[in-house]
């Protein structure tokens, strides 16, 4: 049945689709590129092979502020216009099957590939990032994700540097005294956005999925005894997906790479997931900040995205929501349902105060926010499942990915198979969900409770204002959540019996318990030996506020502690030293040396923003610092970058 719905996703696609997908066909791709680190440049070529679908003048190619050098068709040089960041080359194509263009290049990418030299520290590294930046930017590509082509790349590079791209290695090479030619290939066609690779000193471990398939962990050699946590339960979650999915991993095998400065939490590129190395940590810091959930979305990501693209951004949420929701759900798999339903709570109320901050957008609305793409998107999902069935949902999602593999889908595509699977006309359900700004806030929460005891539990017990039973209730075999309600919303009642539970509850005391009793003081004192850096920064800096005489032992204690990778525990120890006045005098200029150092291009952009925001407080930002935030303008991290015009501007109005 053709509904309003069909119609509404019919014009919108037509007017995206109309432009050179719908008169040529790019097949295949052999890129063959050499890199310099040190100049930051790509010099190189690639050749595609393509079909006429129908007669046409031009055939173009995106290529953003490069040097071309020459192009070939079919083995011929000819003529061509760059204009407008693209190739054009223009002369009559007839319909035909076996066509080539090679184009000859060179470029110093300012976007999507980025050079991170570090010489003092021995760090290098050059990693792309396509999603968002583009591609073209250093490879002439096509920037249209409706265009599917097989990438191969041959990548030459300096000897010292391991290479990592999309498919799979087929060969190195030496190719002169300095440098190595390293051969990828892909057997299966992607959208140019996700071709990728990645530059840099690199170790890796190589494990199975249960079905067979290569996976490549890779972590730098400083952090091989933070292998184990950082990649814990990966091969849960690559068994789990093809199990709850029901499509085998599509792809030749399956690499994770850790980057410094990565601009996101992590990126999908096809069978290459690329991660920030924030996530890389030990075993303490696993219980704060772990890779778990990016870990398992960046993989969803390779069915719901990488294989089935979206046609435009109107549909984004097919790749944002679906990969949301199957982490959630993997996540269900390794932490129980209680964690599920709590992640959706915390889900719908972040999606509630976006709609009561006016930020509310639809989830087919291109230029809606990523909390609505991802967290509305994966809710719309557990909602659809909840409407139809798992069954018959899990059966829909089967046949849209089979029988859409390696094409482009709009919202219609998926939610056609759910009519088709069960008779349904879901065009209620997509007012709602869909079209609205708003998110149903109500009917979210009446799910939940009827589906989790645990969340009942915690909407049940609210102390705010206190009532005489929130004492008892504390005591209570009640959940952790409950526990850490009570304790954010009355830290006075906490006790010496409530240091018994685990390292959660016991964070929410040294998160909320500020003015710490002589009483409690031994106990609150065992807060700095938990599992947690979060636990033992915030136990440090109440510790050290509440009693003076014993700041000289606390500081002893926690002085080799250095914390998460934005160095909390160690950022937070060197100004507290600094505003110890009798502790070590003759090292006050050694710390404060090592805080300014920290704002230098030498850190991780976290540890720069925490070190510059401790100094700014502290009204020290001496001519280095001040010097290391005016550069840290032009960084390519768009996190720092706008941290530091905002303090700068902050800073000039002062």
């Amino acid at each position: 049945m053709r509904t309003k719905l069909t119609y509404v996703f019919t014009l919108i696609g037509w007017l995206v689709l109309a432009q050179q997908t719908d008169f040529i066909d790019f097949k295949r791709a052999q890129v063959d590129i050499s890199i310099d680190p040190e100049r930051g440049e790509v010099i190189g070529s690639v050749a595609y092979d393509f079909e006429v679908i129908q007669s046409v003048d031009s055939v173009f190619i995106d290529a953003r502020n490069m040097q071309i050098e020459g192009v070939r068709l079919n083995g011929i040089n000819t003529d061509f216009l760059y204009k407008d960041d693209k190739i054009i080359i223009k002369q009559p194509y007839s319909v035909s099957t076996e066509n080539r263009v090679e184009v000859q290049y060179r470029a110093h990418p300012k976007k999507a590939m980025y050079f991170i030299t570090r010489h003092h520290e021995g760090l290098k590294e050059v990693w792309t990032q396509g999603q968002g930046k583009y591609t073209s930017h250093w490879m002439p590509s096509l920037d249209d994700m409706n265009e599917k082509i097989e990438f191969d790349l041959t990548i030459t590079a300096p000897l010292d540097y391991e290479v990592i791209a999309n498919g799979k290695l087929m060969d190195t090479s030496s190719t002169s005294a300095e440098n190595l030619t390293w051969s990828y290939n892909m057997d299966l066609p992607m959208s140019s956005y996700l071709v990728a690779l990645a530059l840099g000193e690199f170790d890796k471990k190589l494990d199975y999925s249960r079905s067979g398939i290569p996976m490549e962990l890779y972590y730098h050699p400083d952090d091989s005894a933070r292998y184990e946590p950082t990649y814990r339960y990966s091969k849960e979650i690559f068994d789990f997906l093809e199990y709850e999915i029901g499509v085998a991993y599509p792809w030749q095998n399956y690499k994770q790479v850790p980057l410094h400065d990565f601009l996101y939490a992590g990126m999908e590129n096809t069978g290459a997931t690329f991660f920030s190395n924030e996530y890389v940590v030990d075993s303490i810091g696993f219980n704060d900040r772990n890779y778990v959930n990016v870990n398992a979305h960046e993989l969803a990501h390779q069915w719901f995205g990488n294989m089935v693209t979206e046609t435009s951004g109107v549909h984004h949420w097919l790749h944002e929501g679906f990969a949301t929701y199957y982490a959630l759900l993997s996540e269900r798999f390794l932490f129980g349902d209680d964690h599920f339903y709590w992640k959706l709570y915390e889900s719908a109320l972040s999606l509630e105060q976006q709609d009561l901050g006016g930020n509310n957008t639809a989830l087919l609305n291109p230029e809606s926010t990523s909390l609505t793409f991802y967290e509305k998107g994966a809710w719309t999902l557990f909602m659809l499942k909840e409407l139809v069935g798992e069954q018959l949902f899990k059966t829909a999602v089967k046949a849209y990915l089979v029988e859409n593999r390696f094409k482009n889908v709009s919202t219609t595509d998926f939610l056609g198979q759910i009519e088709k699977s069960g008779e349904f006309d879901l065009d209620a359900f997509a007012d709602v969900w869909l079209r609205s700004d708003d998110f149903p806030i109500d009917r979210a929460l009446d799910v939940l409770t009827q589906k989790s005891v645990f969340i009942n539990e915690y909407l049940m017990i609210d102390c705010d204002p206190i009532n005489s039973k929130c004492a008892e209730q504390l005591r209570f075999p009640i959940s952790d959540q409950a526990k850490i309600k009570i304790i954010s919303q009355v830290p006075d009642l906490i006790e010496e019996v409530d240091f018994n539970n685990n390292w959660k509850v016991r964070q929410a005391i040294a998160l909320n318990l500020n003015k710490i009793s002589p009483e409690l003081k031994p106990y609150y004192e065992s807060l700095l030996d938990d599992p947690s850096y979060i636990t033992k920064e915030a136990a440090l800096y109440n510790l050290w506020i509440n009693f003076p005489d014993d700041r000289p032992h606390y500081l002893n204690k926690m002085s080799n502690v250095f914390g998460l990778n934005d160095l909390n525990v160690r950022m937070l120890w060197l100004v507290l030293h600094l505003n110890t006045v009798d502790y070590q005098v003759d090292k006050k200029e050694e710390v404060f040396n090592e805080l300014i150092d920290y704002t230098s291009v030498a850190s991780n952009v976290s540890v720069r923003i925490r070190a510059f925001s401790y100094l700014i407080m502290l009204n020290a930002c001496d001519e280095q610092c001040m010097s290391n935030l005016n550069q840290a303008k032009d960084h390519h991290n768009w996190q720092l970058v706008k941290f530091a015009k905002d303090e700068l501007a902050k800073l000039e109005k002062e």
